[in-house]
């Protein structure tokens, strides 16, 4: 009985070591999987209003860096099979500098028929002058005659017949040479367009099309993309959206401060342009889970000052701070 009675029992002996280990266990694996609450810095600083406008009323906008003519898409008034490109992205021309060339030679052909067709128009003209004149003297000939027996009718009215031909003949002549001259200056109008010119001076931004590809007219290039498209950017301005809710509070008229996407510290102040009559639906989006996709903006342009570091690109995301019109303002203005 004393043997039995000295053997451990599992529920009062074991079991509370097993729940002692597990315990023990269960705390290092949640210390374990405590996360890291160590402050860093952020990778990118968030947009924030710096200087005058850190303590002052403001209104936030996000834009897109864009030429200050607008993008410009080039097509082709001709379709036919591209020759040669001139240009590359980030080439700056000049107006009326050629951009590509689309092939000529069934247009040269067709000019140099209209050369021949007019040398024969003009030849025919030389024919038809010298038998009018003929005919003419005949016919005066026949008139200067004072004796009436001397002369049938009938062969004065042959000669009037031949003079009548013959001018008829040398107006029909005119008339091809005349045809043939628009023919050559239709065909010089063609050649003149199968080459594609810059419509302004300014920076090509991307070029969509190669020597060999065929150019179709009235049409885009391949995925819906110009052919090639091109921007005055000296300077750069951005199209900034602002909601319709906040547009009333807009100081329009007031620089703004911007900074890219990105680079939050680096703002540079943007000049006043103008602002779009139209209220547009919203078209860019912020990824914010509380962004209403229905609102609708303002869109403000502005001026950004020239700079030569790259801070600043064609297609670019920014952020902007525009000064808010003072409360009394937008009261007396509402009244």
């Amino acid at each position: 009985m004393a043997l039995l009675s000295s053997r451990p029992s599992f529920s009062r002996n074991i079991l509370p070591i097993i729940a002692v280990v597990g315990l023990v266990i269960a705390a290092f694996l949640i210390w374990r999987g405590l996360p890291d609450r160590k402050l860093e810095d952020p990778d990118e600083t968030p947009a924030r209003a710096t200087g005058a406008l850190a303590d002052a009323a403001r209104v936030a906008g996000a834009g897109v860096v864009e030429p200050s003519s607008e993008v410009i898409d080039i097509g082709t008034s001709l379709s036919g099979l591209v020759t040669a490109v001139s240009v590359r992205a980030g080439d700056y021309v000049s107006r009326g500098q050629p951009l590509f060339q689309v092939d000529e030679r069934a247009t040269r052909a067709r000019l140099v028929e209209a050369e021949a067709a007019i040398a024969q128009a003009r030849a025919g003209i030389g024919e038809a002058r010298a038998a009018e004149a003929t005919a003419a003297r005949q016919l005066a000939l026949y008139r200067q005659i004072s004796d009436p027996a001397a002369i049938s009718r009938t062969e004065v009215i042959r000669a009037e017949g031949d003079v009548s031909a013959a001018r008829e003949r040398r107006r029909l002549a005119e008339a091809q040479f005349a045809a043939a001259q628009a023919s050559r200056n239709s065909a010089s109008v063609e050649l003149g367009r199968l080459v594609v010119r810059a419509p302004i001076s300014g920076e090509i931004l991307r070029v969509d099309v190669r020597p060999g590809e065929f150019v179709q007219a009235g049409q885009q290039g391949s995925n819906s993309t110009p052919y090639l498209q091109m921007g005055e950017t000296r300077p750069l301005n951005i199209r900034i959206d602002v909601d319709e809710d906040e547009a009333p509070r807009v100081a329009l008229g007031q620089p703004a401060s911007v900074s890219p996407r990105g680079a939050a510290d680096r703002q540079v102040q943007a000049r006043f342009v103008r602002a779009e009559p139209q209220v547009i639906p919203k078209r860019s989006l912020t990824n914010s889970a509380a962004e209403r996709v229905d609102v609708r903006v303002l869109q403000l342009i502005y001026e950004l000052p020239q700079r030569d570091d790259g801070l600043f690109r064609v297609g670019q995301q920014v952020d902007a701070f525009i000064p808010a019109r003072p409360a009394k303002q937008r009261k007396a203005a509402a009244k």
